[in-house]
């Protein structure tokens, strides 16, 4: 056989070989970088602030501007960097991208944690904060709108006949992705208020409360809801989820966002807990398994703990409802906020991110189940002192609680190190088809 009939299938499958190792680097880097941002300006500023709020016992004393920077380095450089790396990885897998889709992945990736740096930098230390707070908002913003560009040019990969129906957990994901370009759009024109009118570089507290409403329910949640629907059926072996009751659900978180930043507290917080029973039922999260749960690779109890992030949802959402009826120093609010962030998000991050990043990251095996375990533990541990410890401290219900925070947050932060370290351990080590090699 003449050499010119091979050569095609050679150099296009050398092409594959090259853009996946590209695409596994530059996921690495999206990944690194969010555990980066999870650690330090992240749960280790998180710590701090709630030391010192437990030696003052109150949080008045505190600066604004610190708290935000930690909840901005939780929510955007923590998992904003996750989802939008997953997304260069899994729209460059499962569609028909051009090859600078990978290059624009990198010049998102510097402008993104360039932004996420600048406004830590400018909550924290104060410095030309007025230039520095658009200057980071316009550098997330920019970051964001390359992937969106990315998104809205993928098309679903078909081997033959026309492109195929969007499933329902791509249609959650897009949904998702306009609320986070919205939740950008309104965090630019907040910063750019903040830097002509305010005296500080925090945001004023009553629209902060309001606005968070936005970056979680809108985009966060939705995003898992999504990628949930994707990956569950094969990971817990439960029946592929009702469309129906899914688009219901994200719609009606997005009625509930509405409310929160019209005015309609109570109205709010009350659609927004029907919104987690609806997506709580589309997704038979806790319906009987049809099939065994595939844990290859990662602790058994994975399965649990995904049952477990959904009951924090679900308490999330009734904590909210208490708080607008009862919440007199921001203690329920407080709890509430720390159920979804901590007990729904990042429970879900921890039980799923050992499941894929792994994969995704050049076909490794996770370093120790043992590890994801301990993590998985210590975390809830933390999340439910936290939150209990936090009304009863914050509402004046027990002074003794006030003791209670500053341990919480320890534990919660030896779990983020031991997630960070288990995911750092994994990715130094060889890729699966190697170890076997060498064995």
């Amino acid at each position: 056989m003449s050499p010119i009939n091979i050569s095609p299938r050679i150099e296009d499958n050398a092409s594959f070989i090259r853009r996946e190792r590209q695409l596994q680097r530059l996921v690495t880097a999206y990944i690194v970088a969010g555990l980066l941002f999870m650690l330090l300006p992240g749960t280790f500023l998180g710590v701090w602030n709630l030391l010192s709020i437990s030696a003052q016992h109150t949080v008045d004393t505190l600066s604004p501007a610190w708290l935000q920077a930690h909840g901005h380095a939780q929510i955007f450089g923590w998992l904003g960097t996750f989802i939008l790396g997953i997304g260069f990885y899994s729209l460059s897998k499962m569609g028909n991208l051009a090859p600078f889709a990978v290059s624009r992945g990198w010049l998102s990736f510097g402008l993104w944690t360039a932004g996420v740096s600048l406004r830590w930098i400018a909550n924290i230390t104060g410095w030309e904060w007025r230039g520095l707070l658009p200057l980071s908002a316009a550098f997330e913003l920019a970051g964001f709108l390359l992937f969106f560009v990315t998104v809205i040019r993928h098309k679903p990969a078909s081997l033959s006949g026309p492109p195929r129906k969007k499933d329902a957990w791509m249609i959650v994901v897009i949904g998702a992705t306009l609320a986070f370009l919205a939740t950008l759009l309104v965090n630019f024109g907040a910063t750019i208020y903040v830097s002509k009118y305010g005296d500080s570089p925090a945001v004023s507290f009553r629209f902060d409360q309001r606005l968070l409403v936005l970056p979680t329910w809108g985009f966060l949640v939705p995003t898992v809801w999504g990628f949930n629907a994707r990956w569950l059926p094969t990971f817990l072996g439960i029946r592929s989820p009702l469309a129906r009751p899914l688009y219901a659900a994200m719609l009606t978180a997005w009625a509930g966002i509405a409310m929160m930043l019209n005015g309609y507290v109570l109205y709010s917080t009350m659609v927004l807990s029907v919104a987690a029973i609806l997506a709580i039922s589309a997704l038979r999260i806790f319906k009987r398994p049809v099939q065994p749960a595939k844990v290859n690779g990662v602790h058994h109890s994975f399965p649990i703990f995904i049952r477990i992030a959904y009951i924090w949802l679900l308490a999330s959402a009734l904590l909210s409802v208490a708080a607008a009826l009862t919440d007199r120093a921001g203690g329920v609010w407080g709890a509430s906020r720390h159920a979804l962030t901590v007990g729904f998000l990042a429970t879900m991050v921890f039980s799923i991110g050992p499941r894929i990043l792994p994969a995704f990251c050049g076909s490794r095996i996770l370093f120790s189940p043992k590890l994801m375990l301990l993590s998985l533990v210590f975390l809830n541990i933390g999340c439910l002192l936290r939150v209990c410890s936090e009304i009863m401290a914050y509402e004046g219900y027990a002074n003794h609680a006030w003791s209670v925070l500053p341990v919480s947050a320890v534990i919660e932060l030896a779990a983020v190190t031991i997630f960070a370290l288990n995911l750092g351990w994994t990715f130094m080590r060889p890729p699966a088809h190697l170890m076997e090699a060498a064995r």
